[in-house]
């Protein structure tokens, strides 16, 4: 059933956020949210993760209120990839990312056989398995990036909500982890909500695109549809060239 946001208000303090908002996310697809800073790209993944709240208005994920899930209810359907992972204490790579299966065990219960294997899977996904008994505090930024997302993966949520989860990435494992989550999404039904900041990367993966500016939609459609030069002149004021390129066959701008 997806994400249904109506009427979303939210503010800090007296700084308007969001007004009003209304709009749908669709399961099994991959969406984009892009905009200028301050646009309201992470708020809007705080609210639809329930680590914020609106003051008006309400979010229902699969048909129910966001605010009707409890924290373990919640962590089974939706797993977050933040854009800074830091902790202080040295856990190994393969505890932070049996992490993800916490929601899934009994109260006091140890991980089993499946639990196991399923992160085992996630670090082979994001190629970690190598420094698995490393010290999460030894790694560089990328590292870290490439940890958190194997323990989202292994969360195994219906929902993976990525706050510019590529951004301390490198080319090759920026590209490697966006052709897996598309993957996800078409092979295994997973729903991916993307902030980016790279227009042409989110073209080349996203489905849909979400526009934001000053906590308004812009524009919400397919990349054929809102992957526009008049779009992004009135979202970033900046003049380009939107077309198709043949050798990714998809949609590319170039900035003039």
């Amino acid at each position: 059933m997806g994400y249904t946001l109506k009427d979303i208000c939210f503010s800090y303090e007296k700084r308007v956020i969001f007004s009003g908002v209304s709009m749908e996310i669709q399961t099994g697809c991959l969406y984009g949210v892009l905009g200028p800073n301050g646009s309201g790209k992470t708020t809007l993944l705080d609210l639809i993760t329930g680590h914020l709240k609106p003051q008006n208005g309400d979010i229902l994920l699969d048909g129910r209120r966001l605010e009707d899930l409890n924290a373990n209810e919640l962590a089974k359907k939706c797993a977050l990839v933040p854009q800074d992972f830091r902790v202080n204490f040295p856990f190994t790579v393969d505890q932070v990312v049996m992490m993800g299966r916490y929601p899934h065990l009994g109260r006091f219960s140890a991980p089993g056989a499946k639990d196991r294997e399923l992160v085992d899977q996630a670090m082979a996904a994001t190629g970690i398995s190598d420094f698995s008994h490393r010290h999460v505090t030894e790694l560089s930024g990328g590292e870290r990036q490439r940890v958190v997302f194997a323990r989202a993966l292994a969360q195994a949520a219906s929902y993976l909500i990525l706050d510019e989860a590529t951004s301390n990435l490198d080319i090759r494992h920026t590209l490697a982890l966006m052709a897996l989550a598309a993957d996800r999404v078409k092979n295994n039904g997973l729903t991916v909500v993307s902030v980016m900041q790279d227009l042409n990367l989110a073209a080349r993966f996203c489905r849909f695109l979400l526009f934001l500016k000053k906590g308004r939609i812009m524009a919400h459609g397919t990349v054929d549809d809102v992957f526009t030069e008049a779009v992004i002149k009135e979202v970033f004021d900046v003049s380009s060239r939107v077309y198709f390129d043949e050798t990714i066959h998809c949609k590319q701008v170039v900035f003039l």
